[in-house]
Order: structure tokens, then C-alpha cells, then sequence
């Protein structure tokens, strides 16, 4: 009896503690960098641009980079909601708003402006 205690207890204790070290990455860090993004479908064709999305205490912001490193335009605010980051500035001036969500550790997707899908990965550092 003493035995099958032990095995059950035992049995338990492990799970709790490869249930314990699960958990994901913070979702509060993980769009900060930069970001190569895609949108594809606009007027003057298919469009890469870089964001780059600074984390200071619990609130993001950033600016467009073209891509040698230049910057295009400020966000002008920045919502995060999860695993979901909309950022708001203007292009050509237009308003414009581009919301990504993750996709796995590296990788994005979205939309600009609910109407031209986004695809995005992480920059590698070099």
C-alpha cells in the first residue's frame, strides 16, 4: 500500500512540475524590435517596410523604418492586446493603422487598414 502511495505521489509530483515550466513566453515583451513587414495587394503593389516597436514600462512605441534604417514616420499610439499589437501613423498623409498578430516566436500576420493582408518576421540581429 505504502508503495503505490509513493508511485501515485510521485506520479502527480511530476506532472505539476513539467506543467509548471510550460507556460510561453511573456506576452508583454514579444513584439518588441523590429520587424520585416509585408503588405501585400496596395495600389502601387506589394510593400516592405520595417517596424520598429520599442517596449518602455508597459506601453510600446516606434516608428516605421524604411530599409536602410530610416525614419519614415512616429506612431502616434500603439494598442496591445495579447498576442495582438495595432499601430497607428501616418503614410502619405493618410491615417493609418497596421495590426499584427503572432503567428509562432519569429513570424506575424495582419492587415493594414482591415483591407491588405501583412506578413511579418522578426529581424535577425547581425
Amino acid at each position: 500500500m505504502k508503495q503505490k502511495l509513493i508511485v501515485l505521489l510521485s506520479f502527480f509530483m511530476i506532472c505539476f512540475s513539467l506543467g509548471s515550466n510550460a507556460q510561453s513566453r511573456d506576452t508583454t515583451s514579444y513584439f518588441a524590435g523590429k520587424w520585416n513587414v509585408m503588405i501585400k495587394g496596395l495600389p502601387n503593389g506589394d510593400t516592405k517596410m520595417i517596424v520598429n516597436l520599442e517596449k518602455k514600462d508597459n506601453s510600446y512605441s516606434g516608428a516605421i523604418l524604411d530599409s536602410t534604417n530610416t525614419e519614415i514616420s512616429k506612431f502616434s499610439k500603439v494598442e496591445r492586446t495579447g498576442y495582438s499589437i495595432t499601430v497607428y501613423f501616418t503614410a502619405q498623409g493618410y491615417d493609418v493603422s497596421l495590426t499584427l498578430d503572432k503567428k509562432d516566436e519569429d513570424h506575424v500576420v495582419g492587415n493594414m487598414m482591415s483591407m491588405f493582408e501583412a506578413e511579418g518576421e522578426r529581424a535577425k540581429e547581425k
